[in-house]
């Protein structure tokens, strides 16, 4: 993560990349309880981890056990807006 990606991230359509793919089971706000009892709601994975490995993770993509969960392989920019959206959840304590 450089100080550049930040600058040029995009919180809302990292919100708007969530929204689309993963709030069937994920609660993706500052409020609310995940669809999926099981998937932690993005604000606690934002304060779980650190950036930097919720950022390899979704380099290397997302592959889960559960078959649920589909595999994801996001774009440098997808990456960054997502991280931005975390970053402002990760605030809103």
């Amino acid at each position: 993560f450089s100080p550049g990606a930040a600058l040029a991230a995009d919180a809302a359509a990292g919100r708007a990349f969530a929204r689309e793919n993963c709030s069937r089971c994920h609660a993706i706000d500052r409020a609310g309880a995940s669809p999926l009892r099981k998937a932690p709601p993005f604000r606690e994975i934002a304060r779980r981890y650190r950036i930097a490995d919720l950022e390899e993770s979704l380099a290397e993509g997302i592959v889960t056990g559960h078959p649920g969960m589909p595999e994801f392989e996001l774009t440098p920019r997808q990456i960054d807006d997502l991280l931005a959206h975390m970053r402002r959840l990760r605030r809103s304590r």
